[in-house]
C-alpha cells in the first residue's frame, strides 16, 4: 500500500533493512529475517523482535524509499506485506514516475512532485472504496475544496475528482482534476505556485487519450486554441469516459436542446451524479447495439450461459434486462445475440435450482434455456412481473397448457438434440396496414418465370428459408455470422421489407405503437408549414425514372410518409435526402412500415443527419477521414487535403449511396446498412477508394477524381437483379462502359466486408463522439466569423475586438442555461437561422453582461436604466437581443460623437424605452422553428431596413418634464464617481436651470399678449437658442401634447407642468456649452480593459447571485 510520505534516518537503519532493488530515485527493501535467505543471526533477531512486538508496532516486510542522489534524506512512500504486491507497486513507479522525472532541473521540485503523486494515489484509493457519493466524508471534503478554490456558482454540481498531473509546459504540476456538470476544472499548489485552470465542456475542441515519450497515456484537452494535459491517473480508463459523458451531455443539452425526459438522472443538470452518467452511458450502448427504442434504458446485467440449438452447445454471454425486452449477446467471439420483447414472451419456467438455470417460452414455440444464473430467482420473478405472468402455482387452464406445452418441449429437445425442426419461428401473418410495398404493386413476380435471374432469386429465398427454420423468424431471430454473411449476398426482393423492419428495430417500435401512423396522417394532412411546402417541392424529384413515383399511387404515400414524420417531428421537419431515401423504403416495405422504417433512420441509426447543419453527417465524414488515414496511406501520401473526400463521400452518407449507384444496386447497400448500421457505409467507402486507389493517384485536379468516381458508381452493376429494365436505373453510356470493366454490386460489398470489415461498431461509435466535439466546434467558429463579417461593418470595433465581444455574448447566452433545462434562451436557440438570430439574450442575461461591458459604469444589472436600454435595442420589441443590437450599442457608447453619445442618452427617456407597463414586464418572443415562416413579413422586413433613412436629430420627439428629470438623474449617475463629479454636477445643474428659463421665455411668448417673438429678438447665443427653441415649440405643439399625453400617469402634477417639453436640439446646445461634459463624453475609454475585466468577472457576478 501506498504511504504518507515521511522522512526516516538511514544511519543506523542499514543493519535492518538488505536493498532488493534501486535506481536513482527509489530504493526497495526487504526486512531482515524475510524471505530467502533469512538474513542470518541478525535476520533472526530482527524476525524475533518484530514477532514479539505489540501489532501496532509491527514493521511491513517489504518497503519502498524514494530520495535523490545529493541528499541524505529518505522519504518511506510504500510498503507490502508480500514480495508480489511491493513488486506492483516498484513496476508501476518504472513506467509512470521515472521518465517524469528527467524535466526537472532541482532535486527539490522532484522530491516535492513525488510526494504530492503519492498523496494523490492514497486519496484516490480511499475514494475508489466509496460506493456511493451521497454525503460521504472524502466527498464532502473535497466538495469544499472545489466551492473554495474555484468560486463557481453555488447550484455547479461536482460529479467526481481524481488526482492526477497537469502538464504545463514541459513540467507536470501535481494536483486534482475536478469534473462538474458544466466545467472542468483543475488545481495544484507545489513551492508556493498555484495553477488554476477552469474549462466549460461547450468550449472544448478535442477530447482525447494520448501517448508520447514522456507520457505514457495522457488526456488532452483542447480548448480555446490551448493544449492541456492530464496524465499519471490511477484510473485514466474511467477519467476519460466520465469526461467524455460530461461533454456529450453538455453538447446534446446546449446546442441540440435535448432534455433527457426519459432519463431522471439527467434530466436535472443540478443531480447529475457519476453513476447517472455511467447508467446513460451503458444505456446508450445497449440501445445501440440492440436496435431498441431511444425510451429503453438498461436495467439488470447477468453473466449466464445460453442453449443454442444450431449449434448444439452453451454458448457464454450476458443476459441484458429493460423495460420492455430481454436480450442476450454472447462473449465468446460467436457473434450470436437475440431480442425477446417482453410482449412475446408466453411463460417463465425455473427447473431444477440446482442449475441455476431458467426457461423463457415465447409465441411460435420456442423456449430459450439461461444456465448458470447467479440471481435466476430474481430474475425469474422480474421477468414474470414484467411480462404479467403470474408466479402462484395455481394457474388457469390455459396457463397450465402453456406450461405443459414448453415442459414438453424442454424435455424432447434435451432427448434429441438433433432435432431443431421445433425451434421453427412462425412470422407473424397479422396485417398491420391494408397498403402493399410499390415493388409488388408495379413488378409482382411471376412466379411461372424460369428466367436465370429468377431461379437464382428462388436459391435465395430458400438459403433464408433454411435460415429461418435454424435460426427462427421475426422479432426473436437469432443473428449471427452467417446472418451477416446471407445479407452480403444479397437478400431477395420478397424478404426485403420484413428483414429491414426486423433488423432495424422498427418491428418493435411499430408493434408498440398501433394506429399511431394512421392518427399522424390526419392529423398532419392539410397542415402548411416550411416542410411541407420543401416535401411539395421534392416529391417528383424522388426517384423519377421509377414507374411507383411516376403515379400518383407513389406520390401521395411519399407525400403521406413525410409529411407525418415532419409533423412528428418538428425538429428535424424536413431535409432534402430524407425524400430519396423514403422512397427507396416505400418499394419494398408498407407504407406504415416504410414510416417507422425512416423514424429509425433519423432518429437512431443516423442521428443528427438530417437536419439544417447536418451534423451527424459532418462527424460521420471525420470518422472516414480517420480511418483514411489508417488504411489507405498511399492514398493520404498523394492526396494531403482529405476535405476531398469528405465533400465527394458527402451524398454517400446521406442518402446511402442511393443517389450515386442504379437503384438495384444500391439496395444491397441499404441491405447491409440496416444490419451492421453506419459501419457498413464506411467500409464500403474505403473499398471504392481502394478500388480506384491507382487511378485517383494518377489524377491531377480534383475534378477529374470527381469524374472517375462517377465513372465507376456507373459502372456498378447488380448481376443477379430480377427487376426488368423499365425498373432499373439507365447505366453509362456505351463508350463509358467499353473503357470501364463493369462491378458487380455484390463482390463490391464482399470485398469491403473482407478488407475493412475487422473495425467494430464500437470502434466507430468512439470515433464519433471524438469527432463531435471537433465538428460542432468548427461550425460554431464558422458561425461566429459570419457574424463578425456582418456586424464589422456597422461598428467601429476591431476583429479582435468583436471576437472577444463575441466570445462574452455567447458565453452569457450558456450561462443561463447551465443550470436548468428551460431556460428562455435555451428555448429561443435554433442553429437553423440566420446566423444573427442564433444566439440572442433575454433582459436578465443582456443586464448582467451590458453592465459589465457599458464605459461608464451607470447602468447596474437588472436596474430600471438597464431595462430602458433593453428596450431601446431592441428595434422589434422581442424581448431578444441579437449580437448586432449589442455592438452597435456598445459602440456608440465607445466610439459615437458626442452628439450620437447623447442622443442615445435621450431616447433612453423617451417611448418605447422610458414608456413601460406598470409592472416592468417584457413581451416575450413568439415561439420560434415552429409553423409557417411568413416570408413575405421577412422580405417587408429588409425592403424597410433598406429604405430606412438616417435618422436626424430634428426626427426626435420632445421630451416632456417627468423625463427630463429622469435624463438629469441618468447625466448624475453617469458623473458618479468621476474625479471631476463636482464640475459636472454644477454643469449639469447649470443646463437643466438654463432650459427651465428657456421653457418659461417660451411660453410667455406663446401667450396671447405677449407681443410677437420678432419683437423680442436677442442678439446673444443664448437668446438666439431660446428663439429657436420657441419657433421649434410654436411650430410642433403636437409635439408637445402628445409627448406630455404619453406621462399622463405620472400624475400629481400640475397642467402647466405637464406642458414643459424640450426638444434635442436645445439639450444639445445647451450641454455643447459646457465644455467639462463635452470632454468627459469625448473622453477615450479603453475597450481591451473593459474585456478583459468582464472575461474575468462574467462567472462571478453569476457566482455572487
Amino acid at each position: 500500500m501506498w504511504l504518507k510520505p515521511e522522512e526516516i534516518l538511514l544511519k543506523n537503519a542499514f543493519k535492518l533493512w538488505v536493498t532488493e532493488k534501486d535506481n536513482e530515485y527509489f530504493v526497495l527493501q526487504r526486512r531482515r529475517g524475510y524471505g530467502d535467505g533469512g538474513g542470518g543471526l541478525t535476520g533472526l533477531l530482527v524476525g524475533t523482535l518484530d514477532t514479539v512486538l505489540d501489532s501496532t508496532s509491527r514493521v511491513a516486510p517489504y518497503r519502498i524509499l524514494h530520495h535523490t542522489p545529493d541528499s541524505q534524506v529518505y522519504w518511506s512512500i510504500a510498503c507490502g506485506v508480500t514480495k508480489e504486491e511491493i513488486g506492483q507497486h516498484w513496476e508501476w513507479l518504472q513506467q509512470n514516475i521515472m521518465r517524469t522525472l528527467s524535466v526537472f532541473d532541482s532535486t527539490e521540485d522532484i522530491t516535492s512532485f513525488v510526494q504530492g503523486k503519492i498523496r494523490g494515489l492514497i486519496a484516490e484509493e480511499g475514494k475508489s472504496s466509496m460506493v456511493l457519493e451521497e454525503d460521504p466524508d472524502k466527498f464532502r471534503e473535497s466538495l469544499l475544496r472545489f466551492e473554495k478554490w474555484f468560486e463557481l456558482p453555488a447550484q455547479e454540481k461536482l460529479v467526481t475528482y481524481y488526482s492526477c498531473s497537469y502538464w504545463k509546459g514541459k513540467v507536470p504540476c501535481q494536483g486534482w482534476l475536478y469534473l462538474s456538470t458544466n466545467f472542468l476544472c483543475f488545481y495544484s499548489y507545489l513551492l508556493g505556485a498555484e495553477v488554476k485552470l477552469i474549462i466549460s465542456w461547450d468550449e472544448i475542441w478535442r477530447l482525447e487519450k494520448t501517448s508520447n515519450v514522456i507520457l505514457t497515456e495522457s488526456i488532452h484537452v483542447l480548448a480555446h486554441g490551448e493544449d492541456h494535459y492530464f496524465s499519471m491517473l490511477l484510473h485514466l480508463n474511467e477519467t476519460f469516459v466520465i469526461m467524455e459523458q460530461l461533454a456529450s451531455y453538455s453538447i446534446k443539452r446546449l446546442f441540440d436542446k435535448e432534455a433527457f425526459q426519459g432519463e431522471p438522472a439527467l434530466s436535472d443538470p443540478l443531480q447529475v451524479t457519476k453513476r447517472g452518467l455511467e447508467a446513460h452511458a451503458k444505456s446508450e450502448q445497449f440501445r445501440s447495439f440492440f436496435r431498441l427504442p431511444k425510451e429503453e434504458n438498461l436495467l439488470e446485467v447477468h453473466e449466464s450461459f445460453l442453449w443454442v440449438p444450431f449449434s448444439h452447445f452453451n454458448t457464454l454471454g450476458k443476459i441484458c434486462l429493460s423495460e420492455n425486452y430481454l436480450c442476450f449477446a454472447s462473449q465468446d467471439g460467436s457473434q450470436c445475440h437475440i431480442i425477446i420483447p417482453m410482449r412475446e414472451v408466453v411463460n417463465v419456467e425455473k427447473p431444477d435450482p440446482s442449475s441455476r438455470a431458467l426457461t423463457v417460452c415465447v409465441r411460435g414455440k420456442r423456449a430459450l434455456r439461461f444456465s448458470e444464473v447467479r440471481d435466476y430467482q430474481r430474475l425469474a420473478n422480474t421477468l414474470r412481473s414484467r411480462c404479467g405472468i403470474s408466479a402462484s402455482p395455481q394457474h388457469s387452464a390455459s396457463s397450465e397448457g402453456i406450461r405443459g406445452e414448453c415442459q414438453s418441449l424442454i424435455n424432447h429437445f434435451e432427448d434429441n438434440p438433433e432435432d431443431v425442426t421445433l425451434m421453427v419461428g412462425q412470422k407473424n401473418t397479422s396485417k398491420a396496414v391494408s397498403t402493399e410495398a410499390l415493388m409488388t404493386v408495379f413488378h409482382p413476380q411471376d412466379v411461372e418465370n424460369l428466367d436465370p435471374k429468377m431461379l437464382k432469386e428462388k436459391m435465395k429465398e430458400q438459403s433464408w428459408n433454411i435460415h429461418f427454420s435454424e435460426y427462427g423468424r421475426g422479432t426473436s431471430m437469432f443473428f449471427t455470422r452467417k446472418t451477416r454473411d446471407l445479407i452480403v449476398r444479397g437478400v431477395p426482393e420478397s424478404l426485403r421489407g420484413e428483414l429491414w423492419m426486423l433488423f432495424s428495430g422498427a418491428v418493435n417500435e411499430m408493434a408498440t405503437n398501433p394506429g399511431y401512423y394512421t392518427e399522424l396522417v390526419e392529423q398532419s394532412l392539410g397542415t402548411s408549414t416550411l416542410a411541407t411546402d420543401e416535401i411539395e417541392r421534392d416529391l417528383h424529384r424522388s426517384l423519377p425514372e421509377h414507374p411507383a413515383f411516376q403515379s400518383d399511387t407513389g406520390i401521395s404515400a411519399l407525400r403521406r410518409v413525410l409529411t407525418a414524420y415532419a409533423y412528428r417531428n418538428p425538429k428535424i421537419g424536413y431535409c432534402q435526402a430524407m425524400n430519396i431515401l423514403t422512397s427507396v423504403l416505400l418499394l419494398y416495405a408498407k407504407e406504415e412500415e416504410a414510416f417507422w422504417l425512416l423514424v429509425a433512420v433519423c432518429e437512431r441509426m443516423l442521428p443528427d443527419y438530417f437536419n439544417r447543419r447536418i451534423i451527424g453527417a459532418l462527424v460521420d465524414q471525420a470518422v472516414f477521414e480517420d480511418l483514411i488515414r489508417e488504411n489507405l496511406p498511399q492514398l493520404v501520401e498523394h492526396m494531403t487535403d482529405l476535405s476531398f473526400f469528405s465533400s465527394v463521400s458527402l451524398s454517400w452518407f446521406l442518402t446511402l449511396f442511393i443517389s450515386v449507384l442504379p437503384i438495384e444496386s444500391a439496395v444491397n447497400v441499404v441491405d447491409c446498412f440496416f444490419y451492421d448500421g453506419i459501419k457498413a457505409i464506411v467500409q464500403l467507402g474505403l473499398a471504392v477508394l481502394d478500388y480506384n486507389m491507382e487511378a485517383l493517384i494518377a489524377c491531377s485536379d480534383d475534378a477529374e477524381a470527381v469524374t472517375i468516381l462517377n465513372r465507376f458508381f456507373d459502372s456498378v452493376t447488380n448481376k443477379d437483379s430480377p427487376l426488368p429494365p423499365t425498373v432499373q436505373q439507365a447505366s453509362a453510356s456505351n463508350n463509358d462502359k467499353a473503357s470501364h470493366v463493369s462491378v458487380d454490386v455484390s463482390e463490391l460489398i464482399r470485398e469491403a466486408y473482407e478488407k475493412y470489415g475487422h473495425f467494430r461498431s464500437e470502434e466507430v461509435e468512439s470515433s464519433r463522439r471524438r469527432n463531435k466535439l471537433y465538428v460542432i466546434q468548427t461550425l460554431e467558429d464558422t458561425t461566429k466569423q459570419n457574424v463578425i463579417r456582418v456586424v464589422s461593418q456597422e461598428v467601429r470595433f476591431t476583429a479582435s475586438q468583436l471576437d472577444e465581444l463575441y466570445n462574452l455574448f455567447k458565453r452569457q447566452h450558456f450561462l443561463s442555461c447551465y443550470w436548468t433545462m428551460r431556460s428562455p434562451a435555451l428555448l429561443h436557440h435554433d442553429p437553423s437561422l440566420a446566423y444573427l438570430e442564433q444566439y440572442q439574450l433575454g433582459f436578465q442575461q443582456f443586464s448582467e453582461l451590458f453592465s459589465l461591458l457599458e464605459p461608464w459604469g451607470f447602468c447596474a444589472a437588472k436596474s430600471t436604466l438597464s431595462l430602458w436600454v433593453f428596450r431601446l435595442i431592441d428595434e422589434n420589441q422581442d424581448g431578444l437581443i441579437n449580437f448586432k443590437e449589442f455592438c452597435c450599442a456598445l459602440d456608440t457608447l465607445y466610439g459615437g460623437s458626442f452628439t450620437n453619445k447623447l442622443k442615445f442618452l435621450f431616447k433612453l427617456h423617451l417611448p418605447p424605452a422610458f414608456d413601460l407597463p406598470e409592472d416592468g414586464v417584457i413581451r416575450k418572443s413568439p415561439e420560434r422553428g415552429r409553423g409557417k415562416v411568413d416570408l413575405q413579413a421577412y422580405l417587408k422586413q429588409w425592403q424597410n431596413e433598406i429604405l430606412k433613412k438616417e435618422e436626424t436629430i430634428k426626427d426626435l420627439p420632445r421630451i416632456n418634464q417627468a423625463q427630463f428629470i429622469q435624463f438629469s438623474k441618468t447625466l448624475y449617475n453617469i458623473f458618479h464617481g468621476d474625479p471631476e463629479e463636482e464640475t459636472l454636477y454644477r454643469a449639469v445643474a447649470h443646463v437643466t436651470s438654463l432650459l427651465l428659463r428657456m421653457e418659461e421665455v417660451g411660453r410667455r411668448l406663446q401667450e396671447p399678449s405677449s407681443p410677437p417673438p420678432e419683437a423680442t429678438k436677442p442678439v446673444s447665443a443664448t437668446a438666439s437658442a431660446e428663439a429657436s427653441s420657441t419657433e421649434e415649440a410654436s411650430s410642433k405643439p403636437e409635439a408637445s401634447d402628445a409627448s406630455s399625453s404619453n406621462n399622463s400617469q405620472e400624475g400629481a402634477t400640475e397642467q402647466s407642468d405637464e406642458d414643459w417639453s424640450f426638444s434635442f436640439e436645445q439639450v444639445l446646445a445647451s450641454l455643447l456649452n459646457e465644455p467639462t461634459i463635452v470632454s468627459f463624453f469625448e473622453r477615450h475609454v479603453h475597450i481591451h480593459a473593459k474585456l478583459g475585466q468582464a472575461r474575468v468577472a462574467q462567472l462571478k457576478l453569476k457566482a455572487k447571485k
